[in-house]
């Protein structure tokens, strides 16, 4: 295979999986503590309207980043007042706040900048760059393997970077730390822990401001990464994607990921298989391509969310017994 190919759509593969995999990382958190997030997409979106109108404001990457997690964090807590400081219903509450970031974001959009509900385009001073840009000039001497790892591996900018180091680093958290024991045991009995005189609300909340911040990278990555500005429902379903693979994963972060990068494989590939002639079935409609990874999700859900065992407690309110 050629290898122009080869790092093109291992590229490709690894920038589209970004968004999908902070997304579900921040679902992990959540639902290991005990908290259906139905709500991942909504704050991924709400979260790159911010990064769009923030940026384009103000100029500047930080301030983009910031309003963005500050958006998500705040949608995780107005989910958390719901769903851990009152006994609402999980999906419901997750479902609103899809309806409420679906809809705000175009009104805010269209009040503000007149386009459509669309944000101006950011300028590149704004957007993230690549971290390494000399790279694949770097490897361009080295036969085949070069432009593989120039271009597939290394061509990325440092927020892309970051959501791959985190797999390991929340491995970690959740499976070897104190605190991450704490957040497995309220996802599975928070009777217990609350009978060893440890908060659950506290957990749980704790658990969904982690949640957010991760959501907020993930719509943050949407504007300041992939597309220059924000249009409307620019998520297309990545949230619900992210989940299915949170949940192909077993709600660990090392399968979420490798579900992650299937998704984002398909997805790169139905970029390429565009136009193409297959033989006997000779071009493929473009529709069919395009929805390969949402039908993808729906396969998935369907055939894995009996088989895989769920923390015990998902799903459910706790009130403390006094």
């Amino acid at each position: 295979m050629d290898e122009s190919l080869i790092a093109a759509m291992l590229a490709s593969t690894l920038r589209v999986s970004t968004p999908l995999i902070l997304c579900a990382l921040a679902g992990l958190f959540a639902e290991r503590a005990g908290v259906v997030d139905i709500g991942l997409e909504g704050k991924m979106l709400f979260a790159a309207f911010a990064a769009g109108a923030a940026g384009a404001a103000m100029g500047s990457t930080a301030i983009a980043l910031a309003a963005a997690i500050g958006i998500a964090v705040a949608l995780s807590w107005l989910h958390g007042l719901a769903c851990v400081s009152y006994p609402g219903n999980q999906v419901v509450s997750g479902v609103a706040i899809n309806i409420i970031a679906a809809g705000m974001t175009v009104v805010l959009g269209i009040a503000w900048f007149s386009q459509g509900g669309q944000t101006p385009a950011l300028s590149s001073e704004v957007r993230l760059q690549a971290l390494f840009p000399d790279a694949q000039t770097w490897l361009s001497g080295v036969p085949w393997l070069g432009r593989i790892v120039g271009e597939g591996l290394l061509s990325h900018n440092g927020l892309a970077y970051l959501a791959y180091a985190l797999v390991p680093l929340v491995w970690w958290v959740v499976f070897r730390t104190r605190f991450g024991l704490r957040l497995r045991a309220v996802g599975e009995n928070p009777h217990m822990v609350d009978a060893a005189g440890v908060s659950v609300r506290g957990i749980r909340y704790a658990a969904l401001t982690i949640n957010g911040m991760l959501c907020g990278l993930a719509g943050s990555y949407l504007v300041l990464a992939q597309s220059a500005n924000f249009s409307q429902n620019m998520s297309a379903g990545r949230g619900f994607m992210a989940l299915a693979a949170l949940i192909f994963g077993r709600w660990h972060p090392v399968g979420a990921l490798w579900a992650c990068l299937l998704f984002g494989f398909l997805d790169a590939s139905a970029i390429r298989m565009q136009g193409v002639a297959l033989p006997v079935v000779g071009e493929v409609p473009v529709q069919f391509i395009q929805a390969l990874p949402y039908v993808l999700t729906v396969v998935l859900l369907a055939g894995f969310i009996g088989k895989a065992v769920a923390p015990q407690a998902l799903g459910k309110p706790y009130l403390k017994e006094r």
